[in-house]
C-alpha cells in the first residue's frame, strides 16, 4: 500500500460523493427542462434528441481524447468482434432509451417518464430469471410487487376509472424502461474493452446520425427560442447530458457500484420536484407514494446486487 492511499480514501469518497449526487440531480432536472423545451417553446421531440445526441457524443468523446487513453477512439471500429455490438448498442441501446425517454416526455411530464424508466432493473430481473428458468425470490417477489404497486399509484393516483396521465406517455415511458434494460446490458462485453467515455461517446455519435438521417434536425421548424430557452438547451446538453454522464462514472471510481446506484436514485427525486415545483405539474398524494415504492425498488435491487 502506497503511503498515500489511506490519507487520500476519505478525499476521494467526498470526491465520489460529489461526483453522484451533482451528476443525478442534473440528470433528473435535465429531464425537466426538455419539458420545458417541448411544451413551452415547441421543441420537437425528434429534433431534440438528434441535438442532444450529435452534442454530448462528440463531446464525450473529447473528454476521453483530453484525460483518457485516446488510441481507444479510433481503435474500437478497428476491432472486429466489438465494431458491430457499437453500432447495435448505438441503435437498439442508446438512440431507443433516448428517443422512447423524450417522447413520454413530450406526451405527459418528466417526473413520470423518468419513474417509469426507473422500473428497468424490474425488466432486467425477469429477463435474467426467465432466461435461467429460475423461480424468483422473496425478495425479487417483493420487489416486483413494489413495482407494479408503484405504478399502479403513479398512473392512476387512486382513481380506477383513469389515469391521472396521457396514454401514450405511459407507452413511451414502459418502452424506455425495456429499452434503458437493454441498454445496461449490452453494454457489459463494450465495458470489459473499452472505456465508458469511448462506448457512451460513440453511441450517442451513431444514434444522432441515425436519426438525423432518418429525420434531419434541419427539416424540423427550429423552436422559437428566446435567450432564456437557448439558455435551457445548452443547459440540457451540456450539464443535462455530457457532464451528468461524466459525473456518475466518474463517481464510481471512489464509490461502490451499489452505493452509486442508491444516490442515482436522486434523479427521479430531482425530476419529480423540478416538475411539480418549477413546471407547477400537479402531482398527487397517491403518486408520491408511488414514487416512494419505485425508488425503494432501485434500494432493493441494490441489497441483491451486493448479495
Amino acid at each position: 500500500m502506497s503511503p498515500d492511499t489511506t490519507a487520500d480514501r476519505p478525499k476521494n469518497r467526498k470526491t465520489g460523493l460529489f461526483f453522484v449526487i451533482v451528476g443525478a440531480i442534473l440528470w433528473g432536472v435535465g429531464g425537466t427542462v426538455s419539458q420545458k423545451l417541448m411544451h413551452h417553446y415547441g421543441a420537437d421531440p425528434a429534433w431534440l434528441v438528434t441535438v442532444r445526441l450529435l452534442v454530448a457524443g462528440p463531446l464525450l468523446l473529447l473528454l476521453q481524447f483530453v484525460l483518457k487513453d485516446r488510441r481507444q477512439i479510433f481503435g474500437v471500429w478497428k476491432d472486429r468482434r466489438i465494431a458491430p455490438l457499437l453500432l447495435l448498442y448505438g441503435l437498439a441501446g442508446m438512440l431507443a432509451v433516448q428517443y422512447t425517454f423524450i417522447a413520454s416526455i413530450s406526451y405527459g411530464n418528466a417526473a413520470v417518464a423518468t419513474l417509469l424508466q426507473y422500473l428497468a432493473p424490474v425488466v432486467t430481473l425477469l429477463y435474467f430469471l426467465m432466461r435461467q428458468r429460475k423461480a424468483p425470490t422473496r425478495l425479487e417477489m417483493t420487489t416486483a410487487a413494489l413495482a407494479l404497486i408503484g405504478c399502479f399509484m403513479l398512473l392512476t393516483n387512486g382513481s380506477l376509472s383513469s389515469l391521472s396521465v396521457p396514454t401514450p406517455a405511459v407507452i413511451w415511458g414502459l418502452l424506455s424502461a425495456v429499452a434503458a434494460a437493454f441498454y445496461t446490458l449490452a453494454a457489459v462485453p463494450l465495458l470489459r474493452k473499452y472505456d465508458s467515455l469511448v462506448v457512451v461517446g460513440w453511441a450517442m455519435t451513431v444514434g444522432g446520425l441515425t436519426l438525423a438521417a432518418v429525420r434531419p434536425p434541419w427539416s424540423f421548424p427550429w423552436p422559437t427560442l428566446d435567450a432564456t430557452g437557448y439558455g435551457y438547451l445548452a443547459f440540457v446538453l451540456i450539464f443535462g447530458t455530457t457532464l451528468a454522464f461524466w459525473f456518475y462514472i466518474e463517481s464510481l471510481r471512489n464509490l461502490p457500484p451499489q452505493e452509486t446506484i442508491v444516490l442515482g436514485s436522486l434523479e427521479p427525486l430531482a425530476a419529480v420536484l423540478t416538475t411539480v415545483v418549477w413546471l407547477h405539474e400537479p402531482f398527487g398524494l397517491w403518486q408520491w407514494g408511488g414514487t416512494v415504492c419505485i425508488i425503494a425498488v432501485v434500494l432493493l435491487m441494490s441489497l441483491r446486487g451486493r448479495a
